[in-house]
């Protein structure tokens, strides 16, 4: 059982990464503090297991992925509206560019935040996501070409 300052200190080495994937995948700030509550209490029970620091993030952004796709897929979840809390969660800075990632469909959101914010290489992501590596290849592509349309105020 891991003791209470070393869970502490836990929490705020991987917490931010936890919490800004699961906001890019849920889009509502209050389903991202429950995936990373449910990721967390995994971790703890599972880390005597992980062998290294790179074990320990992949299978964070893993455990990440699996949660946010079970929440995901509940009938009650589809179609809910973006929630505007997120201007509250995300720097002044970053928001628009933010609004703009969270806009696009999941997988592309989902390469891109792996990639761009977690350094993740295309063989890696796909790997964590189960894709082929062509597949997130694609994700990319179209992404970041959304991205630039949305941010240049083609959409």
């Amino acid at each position: 059982m891991t003791d209470e300052p070393t869970a502490r200190a836990q929490i705020a080495r991987w917490g931010d990464m936890v919490w800004r994937l699961a906001l890019a995948r849920t889009r509502h700030v209050q389903d991202s503090e429950d995936v990373f509550q449910e990721v967390f209490a995994r971790f703890f029970r599972h880390e005597e297991t992980l062998e290294s620091d790179e074990h320990r993030k992949a299978w964070l952004i893993r455990c990440t992925l699996n949660c946010t796709n079970t929440l995901l897929t509940a009938r009650w979840r589809r179609n809910l509206p973006l929630e505007e809390g997120i201007a509250s969660a995300i720097p002044l800075e970053e928001r628009e560019v933010y609004r703009a990632v969270l806009a696009l469909p999941r997988p592309y959101r989902t390469a891109i935040h792996l990639h761009c914010c977690e350094g993740y290489s295309v063989a890696e992501i796909a790997a964590l996501t189960g894709a082929k590596e062509g597949t997130v290849k694609s994700w990319l592509s179209r992404g970041r070409a959304r991205l630039a349309h949305a941010l240049k105020g083609e959409d």
